[in-house]
């Protein structure tokens, strides 16, 4: 993690569609919910791992997600829930990749 973000626990939680959409994995969050009610998207969170399958489900600072998104696997941490759909500078401080755990 670099110096200039810092994981931010006091961030409000944030729906997990709108969070992939301000995060730039989806370009609408019509396609983030299409994404998500699939069941393509796993939640680590403390220790557990389960399967998100509604759009509406709320996600926080610490939360691990893996899903795939243009045929690519993604592993990350959640940094940060962000307060909009920035650029893609801001949207990368609000997650940190990390190495698959499934």
């Amino acid at each position: 993690m670099s110096d200039t973000v810092a994981m931010n626990e006091s961030d409000p939680p944030c729906r997990i569609d709108v969070w992939l959409w301000r995060a730039r994995f989806v370009k609408t969050r019509g396609m983030a919910a299409r994404l998500v009610e699939a069941g393509a998207v796993r939640l680590i969170r403390d220790g557990r791992t389960s399967r998100i399958d509604k759009s509406s489900r709320e996600i926080r600072v610490g939360d691990e997600l893996t899903f795939v998104v243009a045929e690519r696997l993604v592993s990350l941490r959640i940094l940060g829930t962000g307060e909009r759909r920035g650029p893609a500078m801001e949207a990368r401080a609000l997650y940190e990749l990390v190495e698959p755990t499934v």
